[in-house]
């Protein structure tokens, strides 16, 4: 039994349990079986997608391939995940300019020359590595009624400096509500 926030937690095996002031059980327990108010627990979906991105400094929307991922899936959240160390994820605008918009500033703060000491792979690279400080790998996107509650204009964009590798791997989770 440990203390977080003024409420105990005890820990079951590979599940857990929060016990919120008073005693009531809020939480759920290991093996996808919930403890309390929850009842069962829904397990997270994930899946991983290959997406081209070429070998150019590019901007790739890959709304559609998440809207497809969590179509009929109802309330959750959506979490885009990027495992490289050269990608990052945006939420903006595409197709009116902004996609390149976001190009040339990187190019300003990350500019492809020789000041880099992360010197392997083509001139530059290193600011490939310094990209995720900036454009983080990983985006989270409300989902309701098994669609992506995104703004008029944004889409989900991988970003991707790096034209060593030309293929990206780019992971859907959906955690049920």
């Amino acid at each position: 039994m440990r203390h977080m926030s003024g409420q105990q937690v005890q820990d079951r095996g590979a599940g857990w349990r929060r016990v919120a002031r008073g005693g009531t059980s809020v939480g759920a327990g290991g093996g996808g079986r919930g403890v309390g108010d929850w009842g069962r627990m829904r397990r997270m979906r994930s899946e991983v997608v290959t997406v081209q991105t070429g070998s150019r400094p590019t901007v790739r929307d890959i709304t559609r391939e998440a809207e497809s991922f969590v179509a009929g899936q109802g309330d959750g959240l959506l979490h885009v995940f990027v495992p490289h160390a050269t990608a990052g994820l945006a939420i903006i605008e595409t197709g009116a300019g902004s996609d390149d918009d976001l190009l040339t500033a990187l190019d300003d703060i990350l500019p492809t020359d020789d000041r880099w000491r992360h010197r392997h792979g083509s001139r530059g690279h290193g600011r490939d590595h310094v990209l995720p400080a900036f454009v983080p790998p990983y985006a989270t996107v409300p989902v309701l009624d098994g669609r992506l509650a995104l703004g008029t204009w944004q889409s989900i964009c991988l970003v991707d400096t790096n034209g060593d590798n030309p293929t990206r791997k780019v992971r859907f989770s959906f955690l049920p509500g």
